[in-house]
């Protein structure tokens, strides 16, 4: 029972549609349209910057929710600054690679996903971060920035950011350790993580803005993630402030 429970908090306070709600049948097509470019294409990053960057009392004061975008590309040395800040390697500690913000264990159950819309020299299309060797995997091709929007309760302005970062939780990675307890743990690093990359967009002139409203089921579908093991928790989307 004390494994169960968890889950059945994870379960019990997703947002859910009616079945048959307005649009059901059009954004499944879409879905299904997206699942034809499938692709497993390996992208690195450009190497972050570990030195420079503003202090980061500056950062903390001008961190600001930003909810309308410029319609302006993103350069892909700044996705990478921030994916790095996120969740980017800092150290190896014998078996375990340490990240840049904490996680209980050291277990990391925190996976991101990367939709993009405008940065420059990178395609439209879902991408996944490694971070063991900083760079992005191509999970398929096409703006999916819409249908995003759409899935968080229309909050249009994911629609318009440069692209957005997608937190999934693996459960498993650190339930084997703190059984259900182990979902507090979850949440609070998905906090660590979302803090560091906004803040690192700051520091880049960016915007961003954290969103936790949207209809699990749907973004999981786009992810393809089996929402048993692996589901959706915390959005950020980034651009550059109107």
């Amino acid at each position: 029972m004390k494994q169960v429970i968890g889950y059945q908090f994870q379960t019990e306070t997703k947002y859910q549609r009616e079945p048959y709600s307005a649009g059901a049948i059009e954004r499944q097509g879409k879905r299904e349209k997206l699942r034809e470019k499938l692709t497993d294409t390996a992208i690195p990053l450009p190497p972050p910057d570990r030195e420079n960057g503003w202090p980061l009392y500056r950062a903390l004061n001008d961190r600001r929710s930003v909810r309308e975008f410029q319609n302006r590309p993103v350069t892909l040395s700044a996705l990478s600054q921030i994916l790095w800040a996120a969740s980017g390697v800092t150290q190896k500690a014998g078996d375990f690679l340490l990240r840049t913000a904490p996680s209980a264990g050291a277990l990391y159950p925190i996976d991101i996903y990367v939709s993009v819309r405008s940065v420059e020299t990178l395609k439209p299309g879902l991408y996944h971060f490694l971070p063991a060797n900083h760079s992005l995997r191509q999970r398929y091709e096409g703006d999916i920035s819409e249908l995003l929007a759409d899935a968080a309760l229309n909050q249009d302005f994911l629609a318009e950011a440069s692209f957005n970062l997608i937190f999934t939780a693996v459960f498993e990675r650190t339930t084997w350790k703190y059984g259900s307890r182990g979902f507090r743990y979850i949440y609070l690093d998905a906090g660590h993580i979302a803090q560091n990359a906004a803040l690192a967009a700051v520091s880049l002139r960016l915007g961003s803005c954290p969103v936790a409203a949207f209809f699990d089921d749907e973004i999981n579908a786009l992810l393809g993630v089996n929402p048993a093991r692996e589901s959706t928790i915390y959005l950020l989307a980034v651009g550059w402030p109107r």
